[in-house]
């Protein structure tokens, strides 16, 4: 039986963005957005300077039937439309999520549509094939606010995990230290601005694990350094130098690490083509984009990152893991559970776990 045409309803709720979306996938995998709707938090969150897990999730029940509603409006489909939905299902903060995967449910329910329970890194993994042709397999670096992890994707469900964090993610660096040079909610990007003006080379701060065997991050360090050179600056150009040293740091790590995973993943994959994807919210930061497409161009491997409004968390990446999915004839019940962690790799994560019960760290 031929494949058919998906049109699938995707849910994310897993932080503090509300998100909706609409994707058409077709048999031979073009894909068509038909809608995306993202409600920010940004506001309830920035006199926190940071997310708030109890208000994210009463500003997701809040608005999710709006969103939807509106998702569904702009594609101009209507429920009897839909051959699917998709709900991120995990990791991130489980009050959100239980949010978009119960209205997942409801939807499936009352309509009597299959149901994909989608790991929202899967979701991220799959995004840049929103908007280009990226054939399987290929190396994803997928770097955020909490993630950081050099993964082997070779479909839905088959992904190999290379290396992650020992810490702290990218994104969340970025975050902490912005906090610390007093700059605004969400910190990421406000850091990068700061950092255009800036004289990365004032400032020396430590890189670890360069030129370590392996492919694993860690960034605490840097952090904690950057932090107390922060609270010894009175000057608004000194300001910037150390912004854009952060930057340079962090985006040299990242093509550091990512370099010799790209050398090592060569070497398995010699004679086929070479592909590194870089998603997740970091890949929106121009200067590693920049580190990174230059590190991939030297190793001659094709670059692909999603377009900025992918790169942060967003539904069409959802439904569109949703649609791969439903397309293989998986689905999953009605009681699936929502998870606040949850591994592409649940066998690297249970052989080498970088978090033990009771230690806060990254989703994954």
């Amino acid at each position: 039986m031929p494949e058919a045409v998906q049109t699938i309803l995707g849910l994310e709720t897993s932080c503090d963005e509300t998100a909706a979306a609409v994707v058409r996938r077709w048999p031979a995998g073009r894909v068509e957005v038909l809608s995306s709707v993202i409600a920010s938090q940004i506001a309830e969150h920035a006199p926190y300077g940071g997310v708030v897990p109890e208000i994210a999730a009463r500003a997701h029940v809040e608005s999710i039937d709006a969103i939807a509603a509106r998702a569904m409006t702009d594609a101009g489909v209507g429920y009897d439309g839909l051959t699917g939905v998709a709900a991120t299902a995990g990791p991130g903060l489980v009050g959100g999520v239980m949010v978009g995967l119960a209205f997942g449910k409801a939807v499936a329910l009352a309509r009597g549509l299959p149901l994909a329970a989608v790991n929202h890194l899967e979701g991220h993994a799959l995004s840049a094939r929103l908007a280009a042709e990226v054939p399987y397999p290929f190396l994803l670096l997928l770097v955020s606010g909490g993630h950081c992890q050099l993964i082997e994707v070779s479909g839905p469900g088959a992904h190999r995990r290379l290396g992650t964090t020992i810490d702290d993610a990218a994104g969340e660096a970025f975050d902490k230290i912005a906090k610390s040079l007093g700059l605004p909610y969400p910190g990421g990007p406000a850091l990068e601005r700061l950092a255009k003006s800036g004289d990365a080379t004032r400032f020396p701060l430590p890189r670890a694990l360069l030129g370590r065997a392996g492919f694993d991050f860690s960034f605490s360090g840097l952090k904690t350094a950057a932090a107390r050179l922060a609270e010894a600056i009175t000057e608004d150009a000194h300001r910037a130098d150390l912004a854009a040293a952060v930057q340079t740091a962090i985006a040299g790590q990242l093509a550091e690490r990512t370099d010799r995973a790209m050398a090592a993943y060569a070497r398995e994959h010699e004679g086929r083509d070479l592909r590194l994807v870089v998603a997740g919210g970091v890949a929106a930061n121009a200067c590693v984009r920049a580190k990174l497409e230059d590190a991939a161009q030297t190793r001659g491997f094709s670059f692909t990152a999603p377009p900025l409004t992918y790169c942060t968390d967003n539904a069409a990446m959802i439904a569109l893991a949703g649609a791969e999915r439903l397309a293989l004839g998986w689905s999953d019940p009605l009681d699936a559970p929502a998870r606040p962690r949850w591994p592409l790799d649940a066998a690297a994560a249970l052989a080498n776990p970088t978090h033990v019960a009771g230690r806060k760290g990254a989703k994954a």
